[in-house]
């Protein structure tokens, strides 16, 4: 005699496939709330501020003499329009990521986390970092090879650094990671090395003053990687707390490195001045003749 309950259940559970993994919980979404909105309209002020100052001291010196004045204007005018970008809610985009929980004796979980990942930031970091490498560069006096390879590679660190953070696996991701680091260690061997040596053959005061600053530079950039693997990278800390570890570090790295470079170079006696097509435009040996060729006509 067959008992159609047991008959029932072996039916049932045929024809039914246990799932292999399984929903996780409601999706979790990781995003700034007011504490780093603020944030990041106090920087772009900050970032404004310095803009105008820096504006300010170039129209006091020579044109002969503005270079320093006018590449660091351009760091923190990129830094305003980043940060504006940013606090507005224009330059901010998500990545999901998919993380898989596995378990001995159930099914899989699988659990979704939006990230807010703020590109304003990278694009600002594109175009500022290699101003401001260009500012070490010629104030140590490197070759003009050696800055080449110096900004190439601050570009390529950056832009690994971007695709790392829109990486939705885990291993490719921290793939790009090493790589940027990989080109981090470029600039520091330009910086640090090439950099510093050939400060070393002009006066002891642009030696000591290139040391000093371009130490500090060094020293916060190294900084950013970190918070990168502990912020969009292993989701460690949240989106506020990133927002504002990267303010300190971009007001120090730009306003501050800005200012400070700026009075103590123009206290110098011996400050790069610079004629030629900078001050004076193509004169008449320089211009571009088109047409009235008397050779060969």
């Amino acid at each position: 005699m067959i008992d159609p309950v047991e008959a029932l259940k072996k039916h049932s559970s045929a024809s039914i496939p246990m799932p292999t993994v399984i929903p996780g919980n409601t999706p979790i979404y990781q995003k700034a709330t007011d504490t780093g909105h603020r944030t990041l309209w106090v920087v772009f002020v900050i970032m404004l501020l310095s803009s105008i100052a820096f504006y300010i001291m170039a129209f006091r010196v020579p044109v002969q003499k503005r270079m320093f004045h006018i590449l660091t204007s351009f760091i923190t005018t990129f830094a305003t329009l980043s940060y504006y970008a940013m606090a507005v809610g224009d330059g901010v985009g998500q990545n999901k990521i998919s993380i898989k929980h596995t378990q001995k004796h159930f099914p899989d979980t699988l659990d979704t986390i939006y990230r807010e990942v703020y590109w304003a930031r990278y694009v600002d970091w594109s175009l500022t970092t290699p101003l401001l490498l260009l500012d070490l560069c010629l104030l140590a006096g490197l070759n003009g090879a050696s800055i080449l390879v110096a900004i190439v590679a601050d570009v390529i660190m950056i832009l690994t650094g971007l695709f790392a953070a829109f990486t939705v696996e885990e291993s490719p991701k921290w793939g790009w990671y090493a790589m940027a680091c990989i080109a981090y260690l470029v600039v520091i061997y330009q910086l640090a090395l090439n950099g510093r040596a050939t400060a070393k053959q002009k006066d002891s005061k642009t030696a000591t003053f290139f040391a000093a600053i371009g130490g500090f530079t060094l020293l916060l950039w190294t900084v950013y990687p970190i918070i990168w693997g502990i912020a969009d990278g292993s989701r460690n800390i949240d989106v506020n707390a990133e927002i504002i570890a990267y303010a300190v570090l971009d007001i120090l790295a730009k306003p501050v490195f800005g200012f400070w470079l700026l009075f103590t170079h123009d206290n110098f006696s011996s400050s790069a001045s610079i004629d030629g097509f900078w001050a004076n435009g193509l004169g008449k040996e320089g211009t571009l003749r088109i047409g009235d060729d008397d050779e060969g006509a």
